[in-house]
């Protein structure tokens, strides 16, 4: 069973950490031309893609937790059909960003602002990588495809496929062709859709088998588009609220200084750090517990659980022990301010908590989208969200000031996993323990 988890959680680990791989190579072309203000229009560009592709991820682990089930079952027809309904779904969803280009523009700018140099090189950046849309959605679907038929290597193969080939063209069109922000963009759209052409190329390769037995009677079950339009509303929900909390966290950081922004900017990548790993194996409890229950098979549904919390634990001993010995250290390579790196010093301690409090909700959320269990996870996350984070931040920043906003995230992070460790027995447990 650990030979299992870790064979799909090391290709997910390897595909996780090429992303901000990507992040730094685009920022440093941009640092390397002759305004900063091509930075600006990188970031305040990536920020609303980050939001629209965030916000659709649920395409992603819908996806997974049905396949990954359809999979347990052997039941290959659905396995391939859930791939084409999902496909056709992100056709619709693309073909509305694409017409909807302008006002998703206009407002993302009117929330976001910047300098009227900086939004009009954003705008442009949006305008051409928004048509990278599809491309991108799809490779969402395609991911969470492969995973849910236990296979995490081609999802490895695409996202290196991806990122080379983005900061190939990236380099060629900013310091070749002299492209500036726009070339990043180009870079990014053409990688995009050279990414889909991999994860085709990859599927007709090992499952073209399988195609045949997609049927038009199959792809509009009116019985599976309820139940998938209901996994993935409650998954978008859940998506919102961390959506809402994080940008939250940012903005209340820019309205203290701008010291303190840069402060929990940096910070805060502490916890995504640790997300690149430990969501691995959250990947992985999505693609066997989804297996498991496909195959009704409950000693090994919760034998994984029991080694996936495991894993996570060892991982976060890993990195409580790192961030521990030294934070300073990275802290030191992340940023040559000294007044930054001073005001970061008292929120230090939060950091070295962030693994231990967090891991709960990474591996827990996989396991409930192996299950399909939305519900619980879209309502832990609204918990957390307005009973825990919002009210701590409240009633706690006229004492703590900056403490408040840490306390309120880790708290936020902590509880969602409580919630879904405490409902686990009653909704994932007990219902399957009654159908079967």
């Amino acid at each position: 069973m650990n030979r299992s988890i870790l064979k799909l959680a090391i290709p997910n680990i390897i595909s996780n950490i090429t992303i901000p791989l990507l992040g730094l190579v685009d920022l440093a072309l941009m640092g390397h031309l002759d305004s900063d203000v091509y930075i600006g229009a990188i970031a305040l560009g990536g920020v609303i893609f980050n939001f629209i592709y965030w916000g659709f991820s649920f395409l992603r682990m819908s996806t997974s937790g049905f396949t990954a089930q359809a999979f347990g079952e052997k039941n290959k027809a659905e396995s391939i059909t859930i791939l084409i309904r999902a496909l056709l779904l992100t056709g619709i969803i693309s073909m509305g960003i694409l017409l909807f280009q302008a006002p998703i523009a206009w407002a993302s700018f009117e929330v976001i602002g910047g300098s009227p140099e900086v939004e009009s090189l954003a705008n442009e950046y949006f305008r051409i990588r928004v048509w990278a849309a599809p491309a991108a959605l799809s490779l969402f679907v395609f991911s969470g495809w492969f995973l849910g038929m236990q296979n995490a290597r081609y999802p490895m193969i695409i996202a290196i496929a991806v990122n080379v080939v983005n900061i190939i063209l990236s380099v060629f069109f900013v310091f070749v062709l002299h492209m500036n922000s726009n070339g990043v963009a180009l870079g990014t759209a053409i990688s995009q859709y050279i990414g889909l052409g991999t994860a085709i190329v990859l599927l007709l390769k090992k499952y073209r088998p399988l195609i045949s037995k997609v049927t038009k009677a199959g792809i509009i079950d009116v019985k599976f588009m309820s139940s998938f339009f209901k996994v993935n509303s409650d998954i978008f929900i859940r998506t919102l609220c961390i959506i809402i909390v994080f940008t939250f966290f940012t903005s209340k950081s820019a309205s203290q200084n701008d010291t303190i922004l840069a402060v929990n900017s940096i910070l805060i990548q502490f916890l995504m750090f640790f997300s690149f790993f430990i969501d691995g194996f959250a990947f992985a409890g999505e693609a066997l517990v989804g297996k498991f229950i496909g195959a009704k098979q409950i000693v090994n549904l919760q034998r994984v659980v029991k080694l996936l919390l495991y894993w996570g634990v060892v991982l976060a001993i890993g990195f409580t022990l790192i961030y521990l010995t030294g934070l300073n250290t990275i802290l030191k390579l992340l940023t040559s301010q000294n007044n930054v790196i001073d005001a970061a010093q008292p929120y230090l301690f939060w950091i070295i908590l962030v693994p231990i409090a967090s891991i709960g909700s990474f591996v827990w959320d996989g396991i409930y989208i192996g299950a399909t269990a939305s519900r619980p996870m879209r309502n832990s996350l609204l918990f957390a969200t307005f009973l825990i984070f919002a009210p701590i931040y409240y009633f706690l920043y006229p004492l703590w000031h900056n403490h408040s906003l840490w306390l309120g995230m880790l708290l936020f992070m902590f509880m969602r996993g409580l919630i879904l460790a405490i409902l686990y027995r009653n909704t994932i447990l007990k219902p399957l323990q009654q159908s079967f």
